[in-house]
């Protein structure tokens, strides 16, 4: 509900209450009947009561050792939960610990990929560009890297960015000229 996404909202801004718990610590926080200005979290427990919510449960989000998160379950009444529902709620936050485990992994493989993969195209476009230099200017290509280099540090530039713009012929061929004394 609304309502308990404001509250737990509020438990990540104060930083106190169930679900902060049992993610700092890895372990359950069981049934625990909330408290009017006091009980464990005194403000937590102050705006949980005046929501409407009564008692809750927090069950961390683990796989193995790690703790990616925690689950919150609130109650409006101060009864426990019940034993098979709480077997239900940890699969629950098994199942969502393993997704979150799945998504971190899946988006550093992609991330990791675009790495890759950027760093691939900016070193063909390096080596197209000693090509242009080395042809053009008449030197080697290790002469042409130099100056391609040399001229990207002294304007401040990125290297790929220079090299860019002499694959493009839109750098002035005086920017490889050697350097005079």
């Amino acid at each position: 509900s609304e309502a308990m996404r404001l509250l737990e909202l509020f438990e990540l801004q104060a930083r106190e209450g169930p679900c902060m718990d049992a993610f700092r610590t890895g372990e359950p926080v069981t049934h625990e009947n909330l408290q009017a200005g006091g009980g464990r979290w005194p403000s937590f427990s102050a705006v949980a009561l005046d929501t409407g919510f009564r008692s809750v449960l927090a069950l961390p989000l683990r796989l193995r050792k790690l703790t990616v998160g925690a689950l919150n379950l609130f109650s409006v009444h101060h009864a426990p939960v019940a034993e098979a529902d709480v077997v239900v709620a940890r699969a629950f936050a098994d199942i969502a610990a393993l997704s979150v485990v799945q998504y971190r992994a899946s988006a550093e493989a992609q991330r990791l990929n675009e790495q890759l993969s950027a760093a691939l195209t900016s070193r063909v476009v390096i080596e197209q560009a000693k090509g242009v230099i080395s042809e053009r200017a008449g030197v080697d290509l290790t002469e042409a890297f130099s100056r391609l280099r040399t001229y990207a540090r002294n304007g401040n530039r990125r290297l790929t960015e220079v090299a860019q713009a002499t694959v493009d012929g839109t750098l002035d061929p005086l920017a490889w000229a050697p350097a005079r004394p």
